[in-house]
């Protein structure tokens, strides 16, 4: 038993009561942290990046953030200061006491290089992972890795959030009485299975063969695609090689109309206009990249992934199920 004159015990607080949130915006995905925060219902983080003459970087916290949950946010798309950037701001919050750090990646860069898969050549995936938690990173939160296995790269917990919870509810305003689902490559059937199991439809497979990379030699649709409606889903579209081939050819096997569910739109070299002659109807994709004006294209239509990375966030700090985010197939 307690001496009389001991003062009565009180029940810890945790964390989430004792810590105040911080959010912070890397300088390239200002976009999409700004409509974060909005949707979390607090402002971005007081925060300022230098840049020397020769180009390096010295980025700046202008406000406490000791003992904080700090949250940086940053897709670590091209060019490649994007990740360096969030890295250095890790070791600033790091040094200054905070007390909790998450890395929020919408668009993970590098993630395709997650395996030797011929002599002499680096997993870059791994390599960043490594970087990340070295750098100070308590935390990582991205949306659709290029294979989920990358989420085993790290030593500390990674949520892992999905288009779907995004895509399917923009799919049910559509009428899908016709429609069937399609993966335009062998790897990505367990995504394109997701939309098939989910609404009950059926699902095809494009089957490609590559020389090298951005290069497909030739591909072929297996399955009956005559008449339908016809839904790609991919992780990422890059220069759109892939993506409108396998377009062009469910087309060519019957189908009366193609369209494509993309998350990362990375777009690079002549996707738009790889996209404007194909047979696409339309791409849609998430804004975890920037649109720039360069990357203008009639057929491409934006939904926002703000309202999910704000809900994750206040779950994460709430110490709250991040899987109640998910739609289940």
């Amino acid at each position: 038993m307690l001496p009389v004159n001991t003062p009565e015990l009180k029940a810890p607080q945790t964390r989430s009561t004792m810590a105040d949130v911080k959010l912070f915006s890397g300088t390239n995905s200002s976009y999409l942290s700004e409509k974060i925060a909005d949707y979390y219902g607090q402002d971005l983080g007081d925060y300022t990046l230098h840049r020397f003459s020769d180009g390096e970087m010295q980025p700046v916290i202008n406000e406490s953030v000791r003992g904080a949950y700090v949250f940086f946010l940053q897709s670590t798309f091209a060019p490649s200061e994007n990740m360096m950037e969030l890295l250095l701001m890790i070791d600033a919050a790091k040094r200054a006491s905070a007390g909790y750090i998450t890395a929020v990646i919408p668009y993970f860069g590098y993630a395709r290089q997650d395996r030797k898969d011929k002599p002499r050549v680096p997993i870059s995936a791994k390599l960043l992972a490594n970087i990340l938690q070295a750098a100070g990173a308590n935390r990582v939160m991205t949306m659709d890795f290029h294979a989920d296995q990358i989420q085993g790269f790290f030593d500390i917990p990674v949520d892992h959030l999905k288009s779907e919870a995004i895509f399917i509810p923009h799919l049910q305003s559509m009428d899908l009485s016709n429609v069937i689902f399609a993966s335009p490559d062998v790897g990505g059937v367990k995504r394109a299975r997701t939309y098939a199991k989910h609404f009950e439809r059926r699902l095809v497979i494009c089957d490609k063969y590559r020389k090298r990379a951005n290069e497909i030699a030739s591909m072929t649709v297996i399955g009956d695609v005559i008449g339908a409606d016809v839904i790609l889903v991919d992780d990422l579209v890059d220069t759109a090689g892939t993506l409108c081939r396998a377009a062009d050819i469910i087309i060519e096997n019957g189908a009366r109309s193609v369209r494509a569910l993309c998350t990362h739109p990375v777009l690079s070299g002549k996707a738009i206009e790889n996209i404007e002659k194909s047979k696409l109807e339309e791409l849609i994709v998430c804004d975890t990249i920037p649109l720039h004006e360069k990357k203008n294209c009639s057929k491409i239509k934006v939904l926002s992934t703000a309202k999910l990375f704000a809900r994750a966030i206040r779950n994460t700090h709430e110490h709250r199920s991040i899987s109640a985010l998910f739609v289940e197939g």
